[in-house]
């Protein structure tokens, strides 16, 4: 079964493509920009483009995007093009080729504005069921995207699968606070409480979605780090998370200490991938209790391969004031 993965350039798609090439599995990498894992070099808004790369394809799995550091450098067309044209392209190639699975990457980000809860309300539960609402053009694009894949499945019968991912870009923090009030390794540790996926979680992730989509027909999952945290905690969660994660973790004051780091004041949401878990068979490996044991024996909580691929960037030019030129 050859699967064909877009956007094999950037960090997801080049985490599938080594990992299937170690496997010996047929796979074929396309991107705007090429690499060591990218077969073909083209644009997945040109129809002409995307057909041919669908020739003994029996699966696709699409990353190809515009981020949400994106929106202050390239205009709403720009993500309606790639993001909503792009998908339909290869939905339409998907389905003309009768391809057995259809795996869409999409984000966390088209809940949007139900992530963060007013001052002094409980910590937010971030269901499939909890009801989408983007605030920017990326989040507005990924959902229109979503619901394509669900016309294609109602209208052609492709299976797909969408998966709504939490962020695992390795690079700082876009929120300046953040990157100002905690250490990169602190930050991404604190935030595999919550919000946070090590990109071999989200490889596997994938891989399933691919294996299980023709059974499954249409879903969507949230695709984060197994949280912690129960629907008991998110009162406490809004007005002392750190106390929280000490009563859950007795020695983690002792091993952040050792670090200099320090635990999150506050939660604002908690992303619940029970889901996926239970529908696609997921075992995601990296959480905070996997942090904790590597911060016992000093190792690098991140997984090899995150490790092996380590910091893109998003953009070719450097701004003066940080990794983005976007803040929210």
């Amino acid at each position: 079964m050859t699967i064909l993965v877009t956007g094999s350039a950037g960090h997801l798609g080049e985490a599938i493509l080594r990992t299937l090439r170690a496997r010996g599995s047929p796979v074929r990498g396309i991107d705007l920009k090429p690499s060591p894992f990218t077969d073909a070099v083209g644009s997945i808004v040109d129809p002409d483009f995307v057909r041919p790369q669908m020739d003994g394809v029996s699966a696709v799995i699409h990353t190809a995007t515009l981020h949400k550091p994106h929106v202050a450098t390239h205009g709403k067309q720009d993500f309606v093009d790639t993001n909503v044209t792009g998908t339909l392209n290869l939905l339409e190639a998907g389905a003309a080729a009768s391809v057995r699975s259809f795996v869409f990457t999409s984000t966390t980000s088209a809940f949007g504005s139900q992530l963060r809860s007013g001052a002094g309300q409980a910590a937010v539960w971030v269901i499939e069921d909890l009801p989408p609402v983007p605030k920017n053009i990326y989040g507005t694009t990924k959902l229109m995207a979503e619901t394509l894949c669900e016309l294609f499945y109602r209208e052609r019968a492709l299976p797909v699968v969408v998966l709504r991912t939490s962020r695992f870009f390795p690079e700082d923090d876009d929120d300046p606070v953040m990157r100002s009030a905690y250490t990169l390794e602190n930050a991404q540790a604190n935030e595999l409480l919550y919000r946070r996926l090590d990109i071999a979680d989200a490889v596997s992730a994938h891989l399933l979605a691919v294996e299980r989509a023709p059974k499954i027909g249409f879903a969507r999952y949230i695709v984060s780090a197994t949280s912690p945290f129960e629907p008991r905690h998110l009162t406490a969660l809004a007005r002392n998370a750190a106390g929280v994660v000490r009563e859950l973790y007795p020695d983690c004051a002792q091993l952040y200490a050792a670090r200099g780091w320090n635990l999150l004041p506050e939660i604002d949401r908690v992303y619940v991938n029970e889901r996926a878990r239970r529908e696609l068979g997921w075992r995601p490996e990296f959480d905070f209790a996997h942090v904790l044991d590597s911060l016992r024996t000093e190792r690098d909580f991140r997984s090899p391969l995150a490790r092996e691929i380590g910091s893109k960037g998003y953009h070719d030019g450097v701004f003066d004031d940080g990794p983005y030129p976007v803040a929210s």
